[in-house]
């Protein structure tokens, strides 16, 4: 059979399954599983004659979804809290994971503005940093205490702040999508030229590795969680942008519930960061190096862990739950 004639002949039973998955029709348990197995026949049909085509793809997300929606019952049985870390929000990133590939090469273009831009231009840094943090800083350099701004303060009192400064932060990375995903981009590209100012700077004046020692044991945590976001903005500047079968605004809707989902699961890490900052960074130059590696390497790997490697295995466990639940 010609995949257009597939499409057509199964178009509108594919279509009624959307409806049913956003909730626009009630079907019972029994009419459910009745869809299943049927678009489960289709897909196993299009992965036979049609591997390569987004037919096939469509399908295999189709199947994934309405298997979510048999089982929400065992779902709730199940701690609401550990099922949303561990199964939604990983699902939700390999859906969506070229927008992370995306956020992460444009945060990573962006840094080497900075970088460049601070090379080539020795006033670029003030502009960008602020001449009393510039001046305050080469004093504590001169010092011997690069990471000296972080000891300002009351612990819990810096921590309270930082957490919420970068909260906000990362909130405007994400709501600032709704401008086609324009606004994410600019923000993320006010944010990532700091960073790469700010690196090089430390590195001009000699003091890059007792930066990187304190500024990175918070800043895995924090930049790793603004390329997320942003991530989150451009998932939903492009449900604007791409409604694809949808009407505009319910691809709005879609791309709005999966993209604050993903979101929330960055709060975790941008608290952990605002404590590691407020606690802990301040003592950087104090502690000994192995540690200060353990944290800065353990925290890259818990984060990249959970945002590369899990969601991957998240979905092929749930492919392998379809692949059971039709035998």
């Amino acid at each position: 059979m010609r995949e257009v004639y597939f499409i057509k002949q199964n178009k509108e039973k594919w279509l009624g399954i959307e409806q049913v998955i956003q909730g626009k029709v009630k079907k019972n348990p029994d009419d459910l599983s009745s869809l299943y197995i049927n678009l489960i026949n289709d897909l196993s049909f299009a992965q036979t004659y049609y591997p390569k085509s987004n037919t096939t793809v469509y399908l295999n997300h189709l199947s994934s979804q309405i298997f979510q929606k048999i089982y929400k019952t065992r779902r709730v049985e199940q701690n609401r809290i550990t099922y949303f870390f561990g199964t939604e929000v990983p699902l939700l990133v390999y859906r969506y994971r070229r927008y992370l590939l995306y956020a992460f090469l444009f945060f990573i273009l962006f840094t080497l503005i900075g970088v460049i831009s601070s090379i080539y231009d020795k006033d670029f840094v003030n502009i960008i940093l602020g001449e009393g943090y510039v001046n305050e800083t080469i004093e504590n350099i001169k010092k011997g205490n690069a990471v000296g701004i972080y000891q300002t303060g009351s612990t819990w009192g810096s921590t309270t702040g930082i957490i919420f400064n970068n909260i906000g932060v990362g909130a405007k990375l994400y709501i600032y999508g709704i401008f086609a995903g324009i606004g994410t981009l600019y923000y993320l590209l006010s944010n990532s030229v700091m960073l790469g100012s700010f690196q090089y700077f430390f590195y001009d004046y000699g003091a890059l590795k007792d930066s990187a020692r304190g500024i990175w044991l918070h800043g895995v945590f924090e930049i790793f969680s603004m390329v997320v976001e942003a991530m989150c903005g451009l998932i939903l500047g492009a449900s604007i942008l791409f409604p694809r079968t949808f009407s505009r605004f319910q691809s709005f809707k879609n791309g709005f519930r999966d993209s604050f989902k993903i979101f929330l699961s960055t709060i975790p890490f941008t608290v952990c960061a605002g404590i590691i900052e407020g606690y802990v960074t301040r003592h950087a130059l104090e502690m000994p190096l192995f540690l200060n590696l353990i944290i800065i390497f353990g925290s890259l790997s818990i984060i990249g862990f959970y945002y590369f490697v899990y969601p991957a295995i998240v979905n092929k466990k749930i492919n392998h739950q379809i692949h059971d639940a039709v035998l």
